[in-house]
């Protein structure tokens, strides 16, 4: 995986577009070049399945008992939900009738009922049980491949144990075995697919939530021997815990239990915006110590424990500490406020969700004036503008957060653009550096962060300049949303080889791609960046995205195409509720074909076109030519499919085909 590769990717703005958008115009580092076609290797064979625990568009076959019934009809099939999803021309001339149906609609039992001309005839229920599994197969086995480690990694990563009572699931940071409020929330992107308990541990952090509305970093661990506690330098955890209960609902479309945790989201938000502890009252930002981003140690010598005596990083406030605005702080403020706004308004409190929207968007205006600086977000503002650290052009240090930033709808897609950009040349211009997944740029100088020893004092060391697949996963889902497809795709790729390199994932490497390890804990199944990856994957380039909750309001632009692949499955499925999208795409010489499915109408499925044919090619939805559903988004030919009292249902079949 050399620099060459990445240097493939190249950013640019389109001029003249009514929305400028980024697009990679030069090849991708596929090694399969945009001539190859390859047979799609999906399978798509039926055979016998067990009648419970099938998945959607996998055709099965059912061995009916038709006794009594003969004759030409159709055999129909209805989801839990009663829906006809399915219908086979059928002629009975057996009492034992074996036939094959393509589950869709609606998790749960389906039932089978003979129609022909004398009416109805019902043939059994609970003919087979539609239960979905989130997956990725494509016939590049990269990506089949990368989704099933990140899965690993992911799981590697979880912790249950019983406290107070209660047992409680959470995902562990990779260098330290407490269940920290942070860690979890960000790799919810990744467990989403698989987790069915995304609750506990955000109810046993509402128990631990202080008086004031402030979360501690990490919950008891009795175990260890640890008690719930806070690094006082942090000033993101209460946007988090919002930010953990707004996923968590969606997850499970689960509106008492959001309800419920309504005013404890509420209280968080009230002390990070008014305590004078983490709020600005004249920026009208949040602050904190100058930290790298978000890490939890400030700028400064080792210092002393206060309660050990021990020699340790700052972790905490003292007459030493410098304070100032790191936009991290309050790109994720923006994000949670919105976030809450939205559980108001399910709530029916919308005059308080127009309050929050209001809010956020203030505090996003004044982020912007401080930290924008025309490529990227300034990483720190100090208060005391005198202020200059020894060695450090503050002006050009670009730290994690930038990529975070680009999926928390801060950015237009010029600036996304530009942030991507300046990853990728920095990349370019260091030969030194195997990936530009920066955790922060240029680095500090030696000991401007004492760490009693520890990695990061050094730079190229942990959060001092280390490179991280977290960063990676969150620049490859942004560079998706804004069509820089390439870059996107590109990234996985690398992200796959490093991980094939080292038998695992850790949280940072060192510029040059050895593993970093912070110490006896650390572990190497990372789930932080393993879940940015799979959210990359899943969100961009399979393109299934949440607009709501449990995918009721879901849009799909699956964008396979631009990575080399010709074939596709993919079941998007929240395991912790009934939300499920799923679909099989395949690209042929001359067509672009699609089925969709899920537990609910999409709210838009955007198929791109090949390149040049919006004049030439035809439209066929569910077997009706539709050339009107084919639109220019961006300069570039689709097809947009938004279900509608014309196109209902929760299954639809697109052709494009167009003369080659």
């Amino acid at each position: 995986m050399s620099r060459k590769l990445f240097m493939a990717m190249v950013v640019v703005v389109l001029a003249g577009c009514t929305s400028p958008v980024a697009t990679v115009p030069t090849p991708s580092a596929s090694p399969h070049t945009a001539e190859e076609t390859r047979t799609p290797s999906i399978p798509a064979t039926p055979e016998p399945q067990r009648s419970t625990g099938v998945q959607p568009l996998q055709p099965i076959v059912l061995q009916l008992n038709t006794t009594g019934v003969r004759g030409d009809g159709a055999i129909e099939i209805l989801d839990a939900t009663g829906m006809l999803v399915d219908r086979v021309p059928f002629t009975i001339t057996a009492d034992t009738t074996a036939v094959t149906v393509t589950p869709r609609g609606a998790i749960g039992p389906a039932q089978a009922q003979w129609r022909d001309a004398t009416g109805v005839v019902a043939l059994g229920d609970a003919v087979y049980t539609l239960n979905p599994v989130s997956t990725v197969v494509t016939d590049d086995p990269v990506f089949g491949d990368l989704f099933q480690k990140t899965v690993v990694y992911i799981q590697g990563s979880m912790r249950s144990y019983a406290l107070n009572g209660t047992d409680i699931r959470g995902y562990r940071s990779p260098d330290n075995p407490l269940l920290w409020l942070r860690d979890h929330v960000y790799q919810g992107r990744g467990f989403r697919y698989f987790e069915t308990d995304v609750v506990s541990l955000l109810n046993a952090f509402r128990v631990a939530q202080r008086p004031d509305g402030s979360l501690p970093d990490w919950v008891d661990a009795p175990e260890l021997g640890v008690t719930a506690g806070r690094k006082e330098v942090e000033s993101d955890l209460e946007f988090l815990y919002v930010q953990g209960i707004y996923e968590a609902w969606q997850m499970t479309g689960d509106d008492a239990w959001m309800i419920d945790m309504l005013p404890s989201a509420r209280q968080a938000i009230t002390y990070s915006t008014s305590d004078p502890l983490r709020w600005n009252s004249v920026r009208g930002l949040i602050r904190r110590p100058y930290t790298i981003d978000m890490w939890d140690f400030e700028y400064g010598p080792t210092t002393t424990n206060p309660e050990t005596g021990a020699p340790a990083p700052r972790h905490w406030i003292d007459n030493q500490t410098i304070w100032g605005s790191f936009h991290g702080d309050n790109t994720g403020l923006i994000q949670a406020l919105r976030m809450l706004a939205t559980m108001e308004s399910r709530a029916g409190n919308d005059a308080q969700a127009t309050v929050y929207r209001a809010q956020a968007d203030d505090v996003q205006r004044r982020m912007m004036k401080l930290h924008w600086n025309g490529r990227f977000l300034r990483h720190f503002v100090p208060e005391d503008t005198d202020f200059r650290p020894e060695g450090v052009d503050m002006e050009a240090q670009l730290s994690i957060s930038n990529a975070y930033a680009l999926n928390r709808g801060i950015f237009t897609p010029v600036q996304a653009a530009e942030v991507l950009g300046i990853y990728y040349e920095r990349g370019a211009a260091n030969p030194n550096i195997l990936l530009p997944w920066f955790s922060i740029d240029p680095p500090f100088p030696p000991y401007s962060y004492g760490m009693a020893g520890r990695k990061g004092e050094i730079p190229g060391e942990y959060v001092n300049g280390g490179i991280m697949p977290v960063v990676g996963g969150e620049l490859a889902r942004g560079a998706f949303a804004i069509r820089a497809e390439t870059f996107g795709f590109d990234t996985l790729r690398h992200y796959h080889v490093l991980t094939n390199r080292h038998n695992g994932t850790y949280l940072w490497y060192y510029p040059n791609g050895e593993p970093g390890i912070s110490g006896p804990d650390t572990i190497p199944t990372d789930g932080w960046g393993a879940a940015a990856m799979l959210g990359a994957l899943m969100e961009g380039a399979a393109g299934i995205s949440d607009s709501s909750i449990a995918y009721q309001v879901s849009r799909i632009t699956p964008r396979w195409q631009y990575g080399g692949v010709n074939a596709a499955y993919v079941v998007a499925r929240y395991a912790a509720g009934d939300g499920y999208v799923a679909y099989r795409w395949q690209k042929r010489p001359g067509a672009i074909r699609i089925e969709v499915t899920g537990s609910s109408q999409f709210s838009t499925l955007n198929l791109p076109m090949q390149i040049g044919t919006f004049d030439t090619a035809q439209v066929m939805l569910n077997g009706v030519r539709r050339d009107d559903l084919k639109q220019r988004l961006d300069g570039l030919p689709h097809v947009v499919v938004s279900t509608s009292a014309d196109i209902p249902g929760v299954s639809h079949v697109v052709e494009v085909t167009w003369p080659e």
